[in-house]
């Protein structure tokens, strides 16, 4: 019988670190977040102390910078975070021989493929964020054997910027909306990906046998961003809250600074088979997250 299992969670304010930080207490695994400014990823000397002081048995990083956008001309903070970060927590949980869970994404693939994405097919980032982000997986392998790359995608929770909150709140005092159709993805809930996470953690902390490597973490099911709004105004009307009639748009009539993949859908078998984890269909999960936006209407926050 192991004892408790404690992990050290590196990022604090975004939506999986606060996922983590409010799972409910359990016997078996302790939790601790820490983020700026303890705890600043890109400073290896702070890195360093930041882990002698909690003493884990793992590392999770949900650090990232995510502004998808921001990032074409924010480059070096965006590799800073993304690459540079990542490595100096490898690095760390490396010398401590401990493993490391690391969050990466979607954007790693171009989304020309037809099917859902394997962890084995070939990436090509469309854009700063997802270079940096593949950079990122890159420095945590080769810094660290006892690594666990976790790609998630279109991640959403009642907390922080995300997908189904500028639904809410758009819709609040807006008949329609023009939400894009010809993109596809697994809308994932950050409080799914949280459980996940501990699953994860202690399967590898039961099983010497485990296999490091790059795994896909995401709600099953698929949608279009057009199909999760309709189905975010859906769960909202029945619980009173904001909806909007939407109008399917193609990603030509919404053009961004950074070409977004048009298949983001990934391939989560592997996760599966390893682990034993598999994350809820994205319904239920979306369901929950609307019902506690709408009792705090913190779909503004």
């Amino acid at each position: 019988m192991r004892d408790i299992l404690n992990i050290l969670v590196a990022g604090r304010a975004g939506q999986v670190a606060q996922a983590l930080a409010n799972l409910p207490a359990t016997s078996d695994v302790a939790i601790s977040t820490m983020g700026r400014p303890e705890l600043d990823i890109c400073d290896a000397a702070m890195v360093e102390a930041a882990v002698d002081s909690v003493a884990p048995d793992m590392i999770v990083n949900a650090a990232a910078y995510t502004a998808v956008d921001q990032a074409e001309s924010d480059s070096a903070a965006a590799f800073a975070v993304n690459r540079d970060g990542a490595a100096n927590l490898a690095r760390a949980a490396a010398a401590r021989r401990i493993p490391i869970l690391h969050l990466s994404t979607d954007y790693v693939f171009d989304g020309t493929k037809k099917s859902p994405y394997e962890e084995i097919d070939p990436v090509a980032p469309l854009g700063v964020y997802g270079a940096s982000k593949l950079a990122g997986e890159q420095e945590v392998a080769a810094a660290n054997a006892a690594h666990v790359i976790l790609r998630t995608a279109w991640v959403y929770s009642p907390v922080g910027k995300n997908f189904l909150k500028t639904m809410l709140r758009v819709a609040d005092g807006r008949e329609e909306l023009g939400v894009v159709d010809d993109q596809v993805g697994n809308p994932t809930s950050a409080d799914d990906i949280a459980l996940g996470l501990v699953a994860v953690a202690r399967r590898i902390a039961d099983d010497q046998n485990w296999t490091p490597g790059v795994y896909h973490m995401t709600g099953a099911g698929e949608a279009s961003w057009a199909d999760f709004a309709a189905f975010i105004f859906e769960a909202s009307d029945a619980l009173g809250g904001p909806t909007a009639r939407v109008r399917r748009i193609t990603s030509a009539d919404y053009p961004t600074p950074v070409k977004r993949p048009a298949n983001s859908r990934l391939d989560c078998s592997r996760l599966s088979a390893a682990f034993g984890v598999t994350l809820p269909a994205w319904q239920g999960s979306t369901r929950t997250c609307v019902k506690e936006l709408i009792g705090t209407r913190g779909w503004n926050s």
